[in-house]
């Protein structure tokens, strides 16, 4: 069981700015410490910056115009600002992108295959480990023969997050993996994170705009705003926090709010007092 008291940091994100494009400042001292073991939530609405902080973590700027003009960022007590993206892969760090890639061509198998490309411990090892996946997602081994570009938007979720797994991750950044999903299919990936995280003791930071679902499931969370970290804290807490409630949740003392109800926000937030 996850102990928030007694932890081993991972991953520590240390007051990083990103400029894109040599003009545009995303994040502005982002700082975030993600524990060994645990699900790490980093929360707020579409531009936030959250994607950004997690192609910061995994080295991904560079394609589009973005880098880290200020802060640090180490996993495992080393620094990775200067980590070939495919270093930081074989040291255990992968990052699943919004947006469900796949290789819609491959089947399934074939995709989920495609994760286990940098491992070298054998054949026997991949194929117990295919095993491990179709375990936690038995509806990809019904699809196992179907090519991934014909299966449905959860299962391409399902797809992305299994070909993380035959890597043999440490740790997983997880970028919106309920976008676009039913209910009924967002509770269930969230389901199949705490049985990964739980049963392989894989870390996950997952950003994500569903605050009420992610603070369910995860130990820890920070908020974003216009690329600052506006609230941090246990997941516990920040559920109960008025100001979550109200402005993330869409609850307050009296009930639940409408957008109308809740316009003010920007107004008064105690916490960017």
């Amino acid at each position: 069981m996850f102990d928030a008291e007694h932890r081993e940091t991972l991953l520590e994100v240390n007051n990083i700015e990103v400029i894109y494009n040599h003009v545009i400042l995303v994040l502005k001292g982002v700082s975030l410490s993600v524990p060994k073991g645990g699900i790490t939530a980093l929360l707020g609405g579409n531009g936030a910056g959250k994607t950004t902080t997690l192609k910061a973590i995994s080295n991904l700027l560079a394609s589009e115009r973005g880098e880290v003009t200020k802060g640090s960022i180490t996993y495992k007590g080393e620094k990775v600002a200067r980590q070939n993206p495919a270093a930081l892969v074989k040291k255990g760090v992968i990052q699943v992108m919004e947006g469900r890639h796949c290789f819609e061509h491959l089947t399934v198998e074939e995709n989920l295959l495609t994760g286990a490309y940098t491992r070298s411990d054998g054949g026997a090892a991949v194929k117990r480990d295919l095993e491990m996946v179709y375990e936690y997602f038995p509806r990809l081994r019904e699809r196992r023969k179907s090519q991934a570009g014909y299966t449905s938007g959860g299962e391409q979720q399902m797809v992305a997050m299994g070909r993380a797994l035959m890597s043999r991750p440490e740790m997983i950044l997880l970028d919106e993996p309920s976008m676009g999903l039913a209910p009924q299919l967002v509770e269930q990936i969230f389901e199949i994170v705490k049985a990964v995280n739980e049963g392989e003791g894989v870390t996950f930071l997952l950003a994500e705009q569903n605050t009420n679902v992610a603070l369910r499931y995860a130990h820890e969370g920070y908020i974003l705003e216009n690329g600052r970290v506006v609230m941090e804290g246990l997941a516990r807490e920040l559920r109960e926090n008025p100001d979550v409630k109200e402005f993330y949740l869409g609850m307050s003392d009296e009930g639940r709010k409408s957008f109308r109800d809740t316009r003010s926000y920007r107004r008064r937030k105690r916490w960017l007092a």
